[in-house]
């Protein structure tokens, strides 16, 4: 492992983060521009002293100078980055740099497999665990998870994943401190890992997303996983010739959407665009269309939101801690049917949009960048003030 430059020590009894130089902050890998790795790559720059260590990063994920300059790469090999063995791979490349971590007086974690980094507890520094949610290949959709990879595949899944699992729950007791990105996200904390945690909102660049005016398009920007049903939304729009669908996103489902739009010129797929034209199309949609399965917390609707765009979501999870139903979106029951989908988007007329401008734009103000790293810095003083209470 490789670092610019050597962290310079600290009294670990002062207890301010104002004279802490020396901070990790792992994260798994970066393959795409989504909202985890903005977070981290937000953590990183505004922590003083901080070395960001992460598994390895793709040209489909933020350039080079979007990163600090004390950033350190794992480089896992081509071969074990493929989706059946990446986070076992990944689990095994942070295991080995425990040593290391455990010279550094904060460690921050960010991941599935970063926390495999954490050394022991009261050993000297703090362990802090940013969980984005409990794995849920391995708890809520573990079973939707071993269904899609076929008998035999299953079998051995189910093998390698309960090894895992043993892993990561000793990884999570290892923690001093675990913070969780919505309330829902804490509930899952508990009900699955046995931990109550601290809620830290993720920061949201409400100051980079704008109106722009108002198109005649509506827009989803959730990646094309089956956990974010965009199929509902492309099947939607597919019976809504009237109505303009722009899809701006990539993953497993590109091609099987394609297919299932094709013949509906109403619909359009861009794939995964830079961040200006990213920022322009949400500014100028009319509304945004955003559907997840009981999504974590979720970035988009709070970008949109910031945008001064109203957001058709769905009543559960994260989206019931950002949305405000009636005044910056429309909620449907977690159940809604295809009609109610078409009903909600035909019911948010371009005027009605418009007219939830402000509440939207005011709303995102709760979710700013500023609040989240200054959230994160309360949690680390806390932390060290409760290791020097106990050194």
């Amino acid at each position: 492992m490789r670092a610019s430059g050597t962290p310079a020590g600290i009294n670990l009894k002062d207890g301010s983060i104002s004279s802490q130089r020396n901070i990790a902050l792992f994260h798994d890998y970066f393959a795409i521009r989504g909202g985890g790795e903005r977070l981290v790559l937000v953590l990183a720059r505004e922590l003083e002293g901080c070395t960001l260590v992460h598994g390895y990063r793709t040209q489909d994920s933020y350039d080079g100078e979007a990163f600090p300059e004390r950033s350190v790469s794992l480089d896992l090999p081509l071969p074990f980055r493929r989706s059946g063995l990446r986070v076992m791979a990944l689990a095994a490349a942070f295991t080995r740099r425990r040593g290391w971590a455990a010279s550094v007086p904060v460690r921050i974690f960010s991941g599935v497999a970063a926390p495999f980094a954490a050394p022991a507890k009261g050993k000297g520094g703090v362990n802090i665990f940013y969980c984005h949610t409990p794995p849920r290949f391995l708890f809520d959709q573990r079973d939707h998870f071993l269904a899609r990879q076929g008998a035999v595949r299953g079998l051995a899944a189910g093998v390698a994943m309960r090894r895992f699992e043993k892993g990561y729950r000793a990884a999570v007791r290892r923690m001093d401190v675990v913070v969780a990105n919505s309330q829902n996200t804490r509930a899952r904390i508990s009900r699955y890992l046995g931990r109550d945690s601290v809620v830290v909102p993720p920061p949201v660049d409400t100051d980079e997303f704008s109106w722009g005016g108002q198109g005649d398009y509506y827009l989803s920007t959730a990646r094309l996983t089956p956990l974010k049903q965009v199929d509902r939304i492309v099947e939607a729009f597919r019976e809504m010739p009237d109505r303009k669908l722009v899809v701006v996103s990539g993953g497993e489902e590109l091609e099987v959407l394609t297919r299932r739009a094709a013949g509906a010129p109403n619909i359009t797929f861009r794939g995964w665009v830079d961040d200006a034209e990213l920022r322009a199309l949400v500014g100028n949609a009319i509304a945004t269309v955003y559907l997840p399965l009981d999504e974590d917390f979720g970035m988009s609707p709070v970008e949109s939101m910031a945008a001064g765009k109203p957001v058709i979501g769905v009543a559960e999870g994260g989206l019931l801690e950002t949305v405000l139903p009636d005044e910056t979106g429309v909620l449907l029951p977690p159940d809604f049917s295809n009609d109610q989908l078409k009903q909600a988007v035909a019911a948010m007329t371009p005027q009605r949009a418009a007219a939830m401008r402000a509440a939207c734009e005011a709303r995102a103000q709760a979710f700013t960048r500023e609040k989240f790293v200054a959230g994160m810095k309360a949690v680390i003083e806390e932390a060290l003030r409760q290791a020097a209470r106990k050194a």
